[in-house]
């Protein structure tokens, strides 16, 4: 699922449903797996925690998360600095290398130059070449947020990073012929579904609606598949996010081919590569949590291999269109 970090959906509305949540009976070492799966797409976060337990695991991941990434960490950092200049003489020329680190960081990251360099070292498939056959069975298209209660739709309606996804998705299933299935949360499934439908003439043959993050994407997938006797698929997500969704659908036990959307291009030439603007420290930050993400998983892998931390099993629903 890559977000577009600064958007959180709303949760207003009548239809608005809940979603399960794991159990983790207060185990050192089922908390670490569920802080340790691989971190998902944030467009738009339409998963409405318990009552009983508001700040469950998956929010204080985001919020981990948006601590440690862009804006808010280099301005920590920045603040953090400027506050000890402040109180201490002694630790002063340390405060203040701190502030301008914080917002040097800051500034290069808002650069379209250093943006590009990050998006391009994180992106690692080329595109999927549609005039030769595919080897595959199924296409699976992750969501990526959604916007939950959009006026002009009467509804749910695909984020920005979904909706790339989703009309990619749409051109690669005329192209191939093959059955879709769309993953993602409740509301993210239901709009992915509609607008497929609806919008681009695809009508998916499966919606699983219940993975919260990429490993629960590919998990539940798979269970959904493998009945149907798929065993290879090819994979539509976001370019920057397909190295790691690739880990986690072999993990699963499903072959993918690569199908990238969203894949890197040149916005700002000639001196405007040097000017920060919104757009770049956007696409930094989102480079920036696939990183994050990808140190998750090989932490992950360590710890399951030391029996620190281990999987909690899938459950998926399977909706087949008619």
């Amino acid at each position: 699922m890559l977000c577009a970090p600064f958007t959180w959906a709303s949760h207003d509305g009548p239809d608005t449903a809940r979603l399960r949540t794991p159990r983790y009976g207060g185990q050192v070492s089922e908390a670490l797996e569920g802080l340790l799966s691989s971190t998902g797409d944030c467009e738009g976060l339409d998963r409405e925690t318990s009552d009983e337990n508001a700040m469950d695991i998956y929010v204080w991941k985001l919020f981990l998360k948006n601590l440690v990434l862009p804006p808010t960490g280099p301005l920590i950092l920045a603040v953090g600095g400027g506050v000890l200049a402040a109180v201490s003489a002694r630790l002063r020329p340390l405060g203040i290398g701190l502030a301008a680190a914080g917002v040097a960081l800051l500034w290069a990251l808002s650069t379209p130059l250093i943006a590009d360099l990050l998006v391009r070292w994180i992106e690692r498939y080329p595109a999927l070449d549609l005039a030769k056959p595919v080897d595959a069975q199924a296409i699976v298209i992750l969501g990526g947020g959604v916007r939950v209660g959009a006026h002009e739709y009467g509804g749910a309606a695909p984020g920005a990073t979904t909706l790339e996804r989703v009309v990619y998705g749409a051109r690669v299933a005329r192209a191939t012929g093959l059955p879709v299935l769309v993953s993602g949360s409740h509301y993210e499934a239901i709009a992915m579904n509609e607008f497929l439908q609806r919008d681009l003439m695809v009508t998916p043959r499966w919606m699983e609606g219940h993975s919260r993050d990429t490993r629960e994407n590919a998990r539940m997938s798979a269970a959904i598949l493998e009945p149907a006797g798929v065993h290879k698929v090819v994979l539509v997500t976001s370019a920057a996010h397909m190295p790691r969704a690739v880990v986690e659908f072999e993990q699963a036990g499903l072959g993918v081919v690569p199908a990238p959307a969203a894949m890197w291009t040149l916005r700002d030439p000639g001196i405007l590569r040097w000017v920060p603007n919104a757009d770049a420290l956007v696409r930094s930050q989102r480079a920036l949590y696939e990183v994050l993400g990808r140190v998750v998983q090989k932490l992950r892998g360590l710890l399951t291999t030391l029996g620190l931390a281990h999987a909690d099993p899938s459950h998926a629903t399977a909706v087949a269109s008619p």
